[in-house]
C-alpha cells in the first residue's frame, strides 16, 4: 500500500497505554493519524509531535463529525474505554456507559459519515473462565464480569452493523498486554495500575512496598495463575496489519486473539523481574481473587495465518526490560522541574 493510498486513521484513546503505541506504529508506517481522547486516563505526552489531538469524548457526535471532515477519516481504531475488572463489578453502569453506550455512539457516527473500516480493542475477558487452554476464537464467550460483557456487547454491535451497512471491522481480543515501546517513546503511565508487570516494576523501583500474589493453590506447575503476556508493540503491529487486511478486502471482517500462545505463572514473572532488575521483590501471599482462572493462554494461530503476523518481542525478559526503561523515564517526566 502506497503512502498516497493510506487513509487517515482516527485513534480513540490514543493518549492511553495501548492506543499511544498504535499511534506510534501507524506513524512509523506512514499512515496519517489523529487522536481523540478525553484525557481522563490518557496523557498529552504520549502523543507524538505532529499528531492532532482532539480533546473530547467519543459520544460527542458533533465533535466526531468535525474530526471526520477535518481529517478525511477512512478508518477508526477504537481503544477508548475502562478496563479494571474489579471496578466493573463495583460500578457496572460506568462500564456499560463507557464501553458499550459510547461505542454505540462512535459506531453510529462512523456509519453516518461513511467511515468504512473499524478496529475494536476487545479482550480475552469475553471468554470468562474457559474450559480449554489454549483459547481459540471459537471458544464459547461467557463473560463473568461487566467488563467482559461490555466488550462482548460491542463485538455484537459491530457484527450487526457490518451486516447492515458498508463497513467491515476487526475485533482483536487481547490477552495480557505488557511492556513499552522499545525506543521508550511511550509506555504504561496510569497511576495505580493493576497489571502484574507494571506493579512489579514499580515495586522494584521503590514506588511500591511489595507485590501481592493472589492465590498459590491453582492447578498450575507452581500453584500461581498462568497468563499469556504480549508485548504492546507487537500488539500495535497487529492492529496495523489488521487495518491493511480490512482495506484490502472490504467485504471481510476479522476476529482474532492476540497473544503468544505461551503462558508464564505469577511467580515466573516475578522471578524475571528480580532477574532483570537485579533486585529481590517482597512478595505478599494473599487469597485468590474471584473469577481468576488457573490458566489463560491464547491460540494466536488465526492471527498468524491471516495476517502473517510474527512477534518481534516475544521474550519475557525483553518485555520487562522495556517496561523498566519506560518506568524510569516516567519518573523523570514526572519529576518536579
Amino acid at each position: 500500500m502506497t503512502k498516497q493510498s493510506k487513509p487517515s486513521v482516527l485513534v480513540t484513546g490514543g493518549a492511553g497505554y495501548i492506543g499511544s503505541h498504535a499511534v506510534l506504529a501507524l506513524k512509523d508506517a506512514g499512515w496519517p493519524v489523529a487522536v481523540i481522547d478525553n484525557l481522563t486516563t490518557g496523557f498529552r505526552f504520549a502523543i507524538p509531535e505532529g499528531v492532532p489531538l482532539y480533546e473530547g469524548d467519543i459520544e460527542d457526535a458533533g465533535l466526531l463529525a468535525r474530526i471526520f471532515a477535518d481529517q478525511g477519516t477512512g478508518a477508526i481504531m477504537h481503544f477508548a474505554g475502562s478496563i479494571v475488572v474489579p471496578e466493573s463489578v463495583a460500578d457496572p453502569l460506568k462500564y456499560y456507559h463507557n464501553n458499550t453506550a459510547k461505542s454505540r455512539a462512535l459506531i453510529a457516527a462512523a456509519v453516518e459519515a461513511g467511515v468504512p473500516h473499524f478496529i475494536f480493542s476487545s479482550t480475552a475477558a469475553t471468554y470468562g473462565i474457559p474450559e480449554v487452554s489454549a483459547v481459540s476464537e471459537d471458544t464459547p464467550q461467557r463473560p463473568i464480569n461487566p467488563y467482559g460483557w461490555s466488550k462482548l456487547m460491542t463485538e455484537q454491535m459491530l457484527a450487526d452493523v457490518a451486516a447492515a451497512h458498508p463497513m467491515n471491522y476487526g475485533v482483536l481480543r487481547y490477552f495480557n498486554v505488557a511492556g513499552a515501546d522499545p525506543q521508550a517513546r511511550s509506555g504504561q503511565s496510569t497511576a495505580g495500575a493493576t497489571h502484574l508487570i507494571k506493579v512489579a516494576i514499580e515495586a522494584a523501583l521503590g514506588k511500591r512496598e511489595s507485590v501481592s500474589v493472589f492465590g498459590t493453590d491453582y492447578a498450575t506447575p507452581d500453584g500461581t495463575g498462568v497468563r499469556d503476556y504480549i508485548h504492546v508493540s507487537d500488539l500495535a503491529a497487529a492492529h496495523v496489519l489488521t487495518l491493511e487486511a480490512l482495506i484490502g478486502e472490504p467485504a471481510r471482517s476479522l476476529t482474532m486473539n492476540c497473544g503468544y500462545g505461551r503462558g508464564f505463572s505469577v511467580n515466573e514473572v516475578l522471578d524475571a523481574v528480580d532477574r532483570v532488575t537485579n533486585r529481590k521483590l517482597d512478595r505478599r501471599i494473599e487469597g485468590r481473587r474471584a473469577g481468576d482462572p488457573d490458566s489463560l493462554i491464547s491460540d494466536p494461530s488465526r492471527l498468524k495465518a491471516t495476517l502473517g503476523w510474527e512477534p518481534r518481542n516475544a521474550d519475557l525478559d525483553t518485555i520487562i526490560a522495556h517496561a523498566l526503561a519506560w518506568e524510569r523515564k516516567l519518573t523523570d517526566l514526572r519529576a518536579p522541574a
